[in-house]
């Protein structure tokens, strides 16, 4: 059992967590499923919508929801303190500014108009207004500080899929300053006894379900952001931050996770009759809607406290090998990546743009796919495989191959 002298700062990790990057880019990658699933979906308001639908798309894409952006909140939470020690709260704040904010602005420039310009041509096919006069109209926006951190806002204008890049660089930057303070007096006397207890006793690892459910229920829950309200992403990010900073909550992570998981699928699957047959389960104020939206919260957090844990596993040891032979095979590996390796770090390196890629592709593939006299199996089936190809190309051909496109969509250089 650890003990309180221990420091919160002992047995953090030197080294990536290569789990993280694998979930990060499942989570990515997925969403290119996920968007195309909803253009199939009964209910929802997508930019492109199939003339037939099917509600199974509801379940399964709910059970994306509960657990996909909370888990890259929680992971870029992990992922930033680890920078902060690093580089300092000032070289982490520029940084963040670059690699978040000029992706952000690109997105918003050169990729949001045209999910909203095929939703109208697809909503109403009297529709025949050009592109070119389209964008005067997107860019039509106005301030509204009650819509923080979203203060632009117009009849056309939205943010889209990048409100997690907006988001994220809000927290990333309220952080910054803080970070100072820290890992010193009253804050690391409370995170080492708040490690040692959740050593020391199951389940502890789970209470925050109960602010979460807290958020979901009374808060209510905002569409727009995957179904989670705005300020609870700030709670997994912050929770992320928090579990990094010591060695003993990724220990009781691995430890609660299958109690977790198992947890969190019974809370989501109670959750769900409320969703499917509340009116507005959402925003709605009824015992119903406030258990579901309850439950739902607290199956978030139990699932994503319980996935990072499942899939980190201590790696064995190999055998010990001579110094020279074991520096001979280290130079191999260098010089010889495994074909494992080279798609690893292909992708690592490609997520945000991809990110940044994915949504306008797969509406603007819809617009062409849907209506076809074809089974929505068919259907999606070619949406996600062309979505995916294209996402992928547009990536390789026109971001990862000269330093200045590199840079717009937050590569390093």
């Amino acid at each position: 059992m650890a003990t309180r002298t221990e420091s919160p700062e002992a047995g953090l990790p030197e080294g990536r967590r290569q789990e993280l990057d694998v979930l990060r880019m499942v989570v990515v990658i997925g969403l290119v499923f996920f968007h195309s699933a909803l253009v199939f979906a009964t209910e929802g308001d997508f930019y492109v919508r199939n003339a037939e639908t099917t509600e199974a798309i509801t379940v399964i894409a709910g059970f994306g929801v509960v657990w996909a952006m909370p888990l890259l909140f929680l992971i870029s939470g992990l992922g930033a303190r680890y920078s902060l020690r690093r580089r300092g709260a000032g070289t982490f704040a520029k940084e963040r500014l670059l690699r978040l904010g000029v992706p952000l602005l690109v997105g918003t420039l050169l990729l949001n108009p045209l999910p909203q310009w095929l939703r109208l041509r697809s909503s109403d096919p009297a529709y025949d207004e050009s592109y070119a006069g389209f964008l005067p109209r997107f860019f039509d926006v106005h301030v509204e500080f009650d819509e923080a951190p979203f203060f632009v806002q117009g009849e056309h204008f939205e943010t889209g899929h990048l409100w997690f890049v907006v988001l994220l660089l809000t927290f990333s930057l309220m952080l910054a300053p803080l970070h100072r303070f820290l890992p010193h007096g009253p804050f690391r006397r409370l995170a080492d006894r708040v490690a040692a207890v959740t050593l020391r006793r199951r389940g502890v690892v789970l209470l925050p379900a109960l602010a979460f459910a807290a958020i979901c229920a009374f808060a209510g829950m905002e569409e727009d952001y995957a179904g989670w309200h705005r300020w609870s992403y700030l709670l997994f990010f912050a929770a992320g931050f928090a579990l990094a900073t010591d060695s003993r909550f990724r220990t009781v992570m691995r430890r609660d996770a299958r109690s977790a998981a198992c947890l969190g699928a019974f809370l989501f699957a109670a959750a769900a009759p409320g969703f499917t047959t509340a009116e507005d389960p959402f925003t709605e104020t009824t015992p119903l809607a406030l258990v579901s939206r309850a439950l739902f919260g607290a199956a978030g957090w139990c699932l994503v406290a319980a996935i990072p844990g499942l899939l980190d596993r201590p790696r064995r040891q190999p055998p010990q090998e001579p110094l020279a032979a074991t520096a001979a095979t280290a130079r191999a590996a260098v010089a010889s990546p495994t074909t494992r390796q080279r798609v690893y770090g292909y992708l690592a390196a490609a997520v945000l743009p991809l990110y940044v890629l994915h949504q306008p592709i797969v509406v603007a593939v819809a617009y062409f796919v849907v209506g076809r006299p074809a089974p929505i199996a068919v259907e999606y089936v070619v949406l996600v495989t062309v979505s995916l190809a294209l996402t992928l190309a547009a990536y390789e051909l026109l971001v990862r191959r000269t330093r200045v496109t590199r840079f717009l969509f937050g590569m390093r250089g």
